[in-house]
């Protein structure tokens, strides 16, 4: 009788996978939707510069990020004067979800005094930015002070929108400990990033990738003082990660537009679909492998 029967048998078989298939897709889609409830849809990469550099300073490294891309970024620039005002420039794309904001200082010059300033006025076009586009995540990107600008902000200001959070933090060789090269970071500006260090979000996941021209320094900013940055992370966060990158177009102000930072950028900020051969090279860097 099963044999002449075997093609009900199979039929009840898919009919119970046709049935129990969806289920299982809905039941994960679900899932996910109620882990990532109250979740805006833009989550937008805020990148802030170093001293000395305005708000194109990232003009490159967007164009390199915009290359392969499955998705194209709208770029949004703002310049914060000393008296808190912003100007604007660019604008951001209806239903761009992953928009490209920077954030430049009308007072871009060097100096500890001048970097808690900054991470002031941050605060202030964070907030107009919040209030503006009503996201509640976001990424962010520094470059070298523009590091320890994000470091200040997220130790002493983030917590006045508590509603807010970051999802992923890296920086490209930030001076944590200014430009000393000593092994025992000393500085006034590490001393205050070491003092506020616990109000770091502690689910945060962050990269400080270091490069060197000959493997003390990128030309500008000793390695050393980049490496000071863990001591201030480390058991604050969720993850931290160290990477350093060698080899051409690794002086300082090359750093951004570095195809490997590029990669490590897709990859671990942007959080892309990369090849797999550029997975492994950034894989090997994070292993210290490079």
């Amino acid at each position: 009788m099963w044999k002449r029967n075997w093609w009900q048998w199979l039929l009840g078989v898919v009919i119970v996978v046709g049935v129990c298939w969806p289920a299982y897709n809905w039941t994960r889609s679900n899932i996910k939707t109620l882990k990532d409830a109250g979740r805006t849809r833009m989550a937008p990469v805020i990148m802030v510069p170093g001293s000395s550099a305005s708000q194109n300073r990232f003009d490159s490294l967007i164009t390199e990020l915009e290359k392969e891309t499955p998705q194209k970024h709208s770029v949004l620039k703002l310049t914060v004067a000393t008296d808190g005002s912003i100007k604007y420039s660019g604008n951001l794309k209806q239903n761009d979800n992953e928009p490209f904001i920077v954030i430049g200082f009308a007072n871009n010059k060097d100096g500890k005094a001048n970097i808690d300033k900054q991470a002031v006025w941050l605060n202030i076009a964070f907030k107009e930015l919040v209030k503006t586009y009503r996201f509640n995540h976001f990424r962010a990107l520094g470059h070298s002070n523009g590091g320890l600008i994000w470091t200040l902000f997220l130790e002493r200001y983030l917590k006045q929108s508590p509603k807010i959070t970051i999802d992923r933090f890296m920086t490209i060789a930030t001076p944590y400990n200014m430009e000393s090269t000593s092994t025992t970071p000393k500085t006034k500006m590490y001393q205050e990033l070491y003092q506020y260090r616990a109000g770091l979000p502690n689910s945060l996941t962050m990269y400080s990738i270091a490069g060197t021209e000959n493997y003390t320094s990128d030309g500008t900013v000793p390695y050393n003082s980049v490496n000071a940055g863990k001591y201030i992370f480390q058991n604050q966060i969720k993850h931290f990660t160290e990477v350093t990158v060698t080899g051409a177009n690794t002086t300082h102000s090359d750093l951004p537009q570095n195809k490997q930072i590029v990669g490590l950028i897709r990859e671990y900020l942007l959080e892309e679909d990369v090849p797999n051969k550029v997975r492994r090279q950034n894989q090997q860097r994070l292993r210290g492998e490079d």
